[in-house]
């Protein structure tokens, strides 16, 4: 299966980088580039990909907005120079699948869209943790979701994503088929009103 990427970056040099990279496997396509947010939102609309790479700082319209934009609609893996700061957690915050900075070389970058593209969240390693404790501290409170309205089973998928496991491990680990544990995480997300993974585990991280 192809999966269908579409590139959203304000510098025309950083784009084609990153097209020049993916155009190199054989598994990814990519279907267009943005130059800005709007035209970001504008051609994932029209287009319909499995995931967009999406550069924070653009004009017309941010990232973190084109992304608010876009949640539900497809899934946004965000690539900024930022690693913890208020770009990122509003990232997070609209529904990102996750992160990674642009100093990522090639081949972690093109697994990070495989990733994302299986439904996967992902956050670069080198401040995952950081990043989680930043966001905990620096987030509005709020009222932590019902987990009551959860099955035990979506219940179990939650821990999992909270622990940070990739469908395929959450799928080992229940003994269930790994559609089966995308189509629980996809119910756990809609029933608890929230936008991606990411923010699963980190209301996790908070005790919930």
């Amino acid at each position: 299966m192809t999966i269908r990427v579409l590139v959203a970056d304000d510098h025309a040099a950083v784009r084609a980088g990153i097209v020049l990279i993916l155009g190199g496997d054989d598994d990814i396509e990519v279907v267009g580039e943005a130059a800005d947010g709007e035209q970001a939102v504008a051609l994932a609309l029209e287009t319909r990909p499995d995931v967009v790479l999406m550069d924070v700082r653009m004009p017309r319209l941010d990232g973190i907005s084109a992304t608010r934009e876009l949640a539900g609609v497809t899934d946004v893996l965000i690539l900024t120079t930022f690693d913890v700061d208020e770009y990122v957690f509003g990232a997070l915050r609209a529904g990102a699948a996750g992160f990674l900075l642009k100093n990522t070389d090639a081949d972690t970058l093109i697994e990070a869209v495989r990733l994302v593209a299986r439904g996967d969240g992902l956050i670069s390693p080198s401040v995952t943790r950081r990043l989680i404790s930043a966001f905990a501290e620096q987030a509005p409170r709020r009222e932590p979701p019902d987990i009551s309205v959860l099955t035990p089973r979506e219940r179990e998928v939650l821990t999992c994503v909270g622990r940070g496991l990739s469908n395929a491990e959450i799928a080992k680990e229940l003994d269930m088929a790994e559609a089966t544990t995308k189509t629980h995480v996809s119910r756990v997300l809609g029933k608890l009103g929230l936008r991606s993974r990411v923010q699963a585990a980190i209301y996790y991280s908070e005790g919930v």
